[in-house]
């Protein structure tokens, strides 16, 4: 029998991110929205936060989708989604603790590795590739410009599957980039059928203007954090 292809996002944020002040969107809105296009699985993987309860599983549920707790953690610096995760965040993770911290149970992805910016991965996903089950195909990318083909190389090479997700901080990103995968309905027969390679990204190229406003929302999004932590560091240095 032929598992069925499940819609599927490892990678959304939501207003309830510690780290992004700027989303304007509830969990609730997130799943709303999902269900809206069909989603059969969601991953809220805000930052240095897992978002997981009852409550809100139920709530994805009546809407027919399935919950998994996931976070977007920081590894000696770098962002690291881990899927399927149940221990409250710590801090100070490493590439060589991330997995024990995680669990032999949660999928390990590289997010948007190759993007320009100081917490992507970079080279650190080669040097430490045998952490990781899965490479991000983000959805940010425009048909002359885009950052994921050094990860679609390195899957390659290394024979690691590729998860398309929206890394969204917008509603209007849900959708543009997402995984089918073959699998049942469960948590466990998700992650398997990753790491078995059960998995096609599906994506769409932003047009030029979404391109260059979702390009411009980011850059100013990324400078308010930035100014932010410096004044945190002068009212600390101050005290």
């Amino acid at each position: 029998m032929v598992a069925p292809r499940l819609k599927v996002d490892f990678h959304v944020h939501t207003s309830e991110d510690p780290k992004d002040r700027d989303i304007r969107y509830s969990a609730k809105q997130l799943l709303d929205a999902a269900a809206e296009y069909q989603f059969d699985v969601i991953t809220i993987a805000n930052h240095a936060a897992c978002l997981a309860s009852d409550e809100l599983r139920r709530y994805a549920e009546a809407r027919g989708i399935l919950l998994i707790p996931g976070v977007e953690a920081y590894v000696e610096g770098k962002h690291v989604v881990i899927v399927n995760c149940h221990q409250p965040y710590r801090e100070g993770l490493t590439f060589e603790t991330v997995r024990a911290y995680a669990g032999e149970q949660a999928l390990i992805i590289a997010p948007h590795p190759f993007y320009p910016q100081r917490y992507c991965l970079k080279d650190q996903l080669e040097h430490h590739i045998a952490v990781f089950d899965a490479i991000e195909y983000a959805h940010l990318h425009f048909r002359f410009l885009n950052f994921n083909r050094r990860a679609v190389e390195i899957a390659h090479k290394y024979d690691v599957p590729l998860v398309g997700t929206s890394d969204a901080h917008e509603l209007r990103q849900l959708n543009t980039t997402y995984s089918l995968i073959e699998a049942e309905k469960d948590v466990s027969a998700i992650i398997d059928a990753v790491r078995h390679h059960r998995v096609e990204v599906v994506t769409h190229p932003l047009g030029f203007w979404e391109f260059l406003k979702a390009g411009c929302e980011f850059g100013f999004s990324s400078a308010k954090k930035l100014f932010r932590h410096r004044d945190q560091d002068v009212t600390h240095n101050s005290e």
